[in-house]
């Protein structure tokens, strides 16, 4: 699975760990991407993409193929 959302950019994060006596250690930060499959009503017909939970939000409020307008992506670009 992709570990980076299409819409948002969401990738994942690398820093440090410090602990108390200052030993440094390498952490990742993944985002929380989701697989799922969202019905659109516009082409009458489910698709599967990979996306973030914040661009879950905004695809269940204003729609998948919106969405997609908003970002500039063309809907064949992101489906599984």
């Amino acid at each position: 699975m992709a570990r980076r959302c299409v819409f948002t950019g969401k990738s994942p994060l690398v820093g440090n760990n410090v602990s108390h006596a200052h030993n440094k250690t390498k952490k990742v930060q993944l985002p929380n991407i989701q697989s799922k499959r969202i019905y659109v009503t516009e082409l009458g017909r489910y698709v599967r993409i990979h996306l973030s939970a914040r661009a879950l939000r905004t695809v269940s409020k204003i729609g998948l193929l919106a969405y997609c307008e908003k970002c500039c992506i063309n809907l064949k670009d992101i489906e599984i």
